[in-house]
């Protein structure tokens, strides 16, 4: 007994397939996919949003702050950071984390950015903002957290170091400019109060900071209620690729272990997983 296609059988009584039905299925398919298009930028859109109101944003580094940890300077590529807003949802800022966080009204901005006045460039740059696209914000400081609600802060002691209730800090991420005295401005005795963070840059002298904001003392202090979030990987460029350090300068030890130095890595990871899976998904529908 051999099988028999019914198509290729002159006996059987189901009609032939008319090849004319062939173009009208690819028409309806083409016509479905153009209709599904609306949708998809929509929800790619709307998990955008998302992930970043609740998960976490790329910010630019327009200053120089923070050098070497974060790169930023006038007329270059500075450092895009992926700043995660998870953390300190179920914790405080801790000494040696780099936070990014809203100005308080003492605050003056050291940097100005030149935006156009142009409205197409604004919304644009609005637009961009929204599927996390970095621009320059004169609002958002990023600066590492020295010393914390109920600490007291002074510089400096005899090896002029920043010391911490008395203790000096361990601050192997300090950066002074080549060619410039490595050592750092004095301030005075300051008693942090409970709910504000003590915040300073690591490029010591190039950064203003608690130190100066304000004319410095309770005025240069930033609210915890202001920090956005902690600043992860460094995204971009690609030749910066890497973790940012938390180092903790109060911390007795020497070093932390290496899972907790890779902690801040895989971390990063982990929060741009969703975009690199919805990105992967959109362009197989484009595919299809």
């Amino acid at each position: 007994m051999v099988d028999v296609d019914p198509a290729q059988n002159p006996s059987s009584d189901e009609p032939a397939s008319d090849a004319s039905d062939e173009p009208t299925s690819k028409k309806k398919k083409k016509g479905n996919f153009w209709k599904e298009l609306p949708v998809l930028i929509l929800v790619a859109f709307g998990l955008a949003i998302g992930i970043q109101i609740f998960l976490g944003r790329v910010y630019m580094i327009p200053s120089e702050s923070m050098e070497a940890t974060l790169h930023g300077c006038t007329d270059c590529y500075g450092d895009r950071v992926l700043v995660d807003k998870v953390t300190y949802r179920f914790t405080d800022p801790s000494p040696g984390d780099v936070i990014v966080f809203r100005g308080p009204p003492s605050w003056q901005n050291d940097f100005i950015s030149e935006e156009s006045g142009n409205p197409i460039s604004e919304g644009l740059s609005w637009l961009g903002s929204l599927i996390g696209l970095p621009s320059a914000n004169e609002e958002d400081f990023v600066k590492r957290v020295i010393a914390v609600g109920g600490q007291t802060v002074k510089c400096c002691d005899e090896q002029n170091r920043v010391t911490v209730d008395g203790k000096a800090l361990d601050e192997p991420y300090k950066h002074f400019d080549e060619g410039t005295p490595a050592e750092q401005e004095s301030f005075e005795e300051l008693k942090i109060p409970d709910g504000m963070l003590f915040v300073l840059g690591d490029n010591r002298n190039h950064s203003c900071d608690s130190r100066c904001q304000g004319q410095g003392g309770l005025n240069g202090l930033v609210p915890v209620d202001n920090v956005i979030g902690k600043a992860r990987v460094i995204v971009l460029p690609p030749s910066r690729w890497g973790g940012v350090t938390d180092h903790d300068p109060q911390a007795v030890s020497m070093g932390a272990p290496g899972w907790q130095q890779n902690v801040p890595l895989g971390l990063g990871i982990v929060a741009a997983w969703p975009l690199l899976l919805l990105g992967r998904r959109v362009r197989d529908r484009f595919r299809r």
